[in-house]
């Protein structure tokens, strides 16, 4: 499961849909969905909960999908450690984006 808050302060939810082939839908990108479902388009901060119940950090696709949601993207804050409240923006995750200059 993965939950966000956006900039405005609302919250999102979303889980993973796994299916018997690659076309399932990650928890983070759910919760996009729904972000973008109700307006909003502007992520602060997200955590994804795997199984254990610990949280986990987004995917290579889901990093890749909220890098383009906005020219402001990497600045979102994703919780890697909740124990010790250990937290990195996307920009760290995926250094070097291709698409910068598509915001230029």
């Amino acid at each position: 499961a993965a939950a966000l808050i956006t900039k405005a302060g609302n919250i999102y939810v979303g889980v993973c849909i796994d299916t018997a082939s690659t076309l399932g839908m990650c928890a983070e990108r759910n919760a996009i969905a729904n972000m973008i479902t109700n307006g909003e388009h502007e992520i602060d901060k997200l955590v994804a909960v795997v199984e254990d119940g610990s949280v986990g950090s987004p995917c290579g696709a889901c990093r890749e999908y909220m890098m383009q949601l906005s020219k402001d993207s990497g600045e979102i804050e994703i919780l890697t450690d909740y124990e010790n409240r250990k937290t990195v923006r996307l920009k760290e995750l995926i250094p070097d984006w291709w698409g910068t200059s598509r915001y230029n």
